[in-house]
């Protein structure tokens, strides 16, 4: 047996997909023009899909930041921070976050994903337990699986089943079973990346805190976006002090790649010598961390672009659900489009495309309750003008979708 032919089924998927138009998950923009345009196939296309909430890839002093370690300090640190130690930059971004989110600790990743990997299985091991929002992102369940603890899901955004699983775990430690006995972690995102929630904290806070449990929150969506100084859903919603962990990404508020681990807890730092995906891995490139340096400044200094961002994510939001699209959440920086099956969502897909304009096709696995979703995300970069066009752009693609199935009828 061939080793890839376990991915037939998805090849074939795939082969339907082009057959409709152009590759949603392997397009190619020739060239990025600005935080909210590229030329794709050759034209001038709106980006609606890019997680750039604030903004700031193309911002000056983030680029000067880059451009100027660039220059002093290399390409790259062809190692890990164990093995070739860690550059004055990786240490003054850990200062510069750890301030920013008022935690004692702040650990720095290469990537988003090997933050979710190195913290959660930094934390929780053999003889623990995770208690998972079940629609948490894959590199959380990645995370969850390396740890090598008991993982037990509950449902989405429900406090109530997390407290009677939670409940169920202390009667089998108090009834002395050797499989309950360990540290117990709980982990919630901060607004789900692809319908765009928002987790009730203040609820899973009370919650965790009644079992004697850990909570850990995922802001990857939510940092630079929710709270009045973008530090996240805790920040939202008065909790900030209740969580003992947060995790997070560069690669979306912040404009550039990487990831991070905070928290409060006085054995925090313990992870750089326990974490695996922080021990065995090569560190960030010096421009890379200086970027983001410069972001996080940036968004201290300039609130301004976070009511900036909400006011589009209002105005898409209101603007589509009053042309009668089913809006999956309620108002974030996240839009997702419900449409009823594959074939309609890769068909709408590839008409905005051709009509220059760039949203995320999400469909099964990736999405919860196998829906299928244009995944719109709003930018602080954007102008009402350009939100007006997104959605009269909908609008006419959904019309002529009606009117072409009506005439194959």
């Amino acid at each position: 047996m061939d080793i890839l032919a376990k991915y037939d089924s998805l090849a074939e998927r795939r082969e339907i997909m082009l057959q409709a138009g152009d590759n949603p998950f392997g397009l190619r923009m020739e060239k990025v023009l600005s935080p909210t345009d590229a030329l794709v196939n050759g034209k001038r296309t709106l980006l609606v899909g890019t997680n750039n909430y604030l903004g700031l890839t193309f911002d000056p002093d983030c680029i000067a930041a880059g451009i100027k370690a660039l220059q002093e300090q290399g390409t790259g640190t062809t190692g890990s921070r164990i093995a070739n130690g860690s550059y004055a930059l990786h240490e003054e971004l850990e200062e510069a976050l750890g301030r920013y989110l008022k935690r004692d600790h702040t650990i720095v990743w290469p990537t988003g994903y090997q933050a979710n990997l190195g913290v959660i299985a930094g934390l929780a091991g053999p003889g623990d337990t995770i208690l998972l929002d079940a629609d948490s992102h894959s590199s959380i369940y990645d995370g969850c699986r390396l740890s090598g603890a008991t993982l037990i899901r509950f449902r989405h955004n429900d406090p109530e089943d997390l407290d009677k699983r939670l409940a169920r775990l202390r009667r089998q430690k108090e009834a002395g079973s050797p499989d309950a006995q360990g540290a117990v972690l709980v982990i919630v995102e901060g607004i789900y990346s692809m319908l765009g929630d928002i987790a009730p904290l203040e609820a899973f806070v009370e919650v965790k805190d009644r079992h004697g449990a850990f909570l850990l929150v995922d802001e990857a969506h939510s940092l630079g976006v929710m709270g009045e100084t973008g530090r996240g859903v805790a920040e939202a919603q008065g909790v900030e002090a209740q969580v003992d962990f947060i995790a997070g990404t560069f690669s979306k508020s912040l404009g550039a790649i990487g990831g991070f681990g905070a928290s409060n807890h006085p054995h925090f730092e313990r992870l750089r010598y326990c974490s695996r995906p922080y021990m065995f891995t090569a560190s960030a490139s010096p421009a890379s961390i200086a970027t983001v340096t410069a972001a996080v400044k940036r968004i201290e200094e300039e609130p301004g672009l976070i009511r900036k961002l909400w006011q589009n994510a209002e105005a898409l939001h209101g603007g589509l659900s009053e042309k009668g699209f089913e809006i999956a959440s309620p108002v974030s920086p996240v839009v997702a489009v419900r449409l009823p099956d594959e074939k309609t969502a890769v068909a709408f897909w590839n008409a905005l495309l051709q009509a220059g304009i760039y949203v995320n096709l999400a469909v099964p696995p990736g999405t919860p309750n196998n829906i299928c979703l244009m995944r719109c995300s709003v930018s602080a970069a954007h102008t009402l003008e350009q939100i007006e066009r997104v959605v009269q752009t909908f609008v006419d693609v959904r019309e002529a979708l009606k009117a072409g199935a009506a005439a194959g009828n």
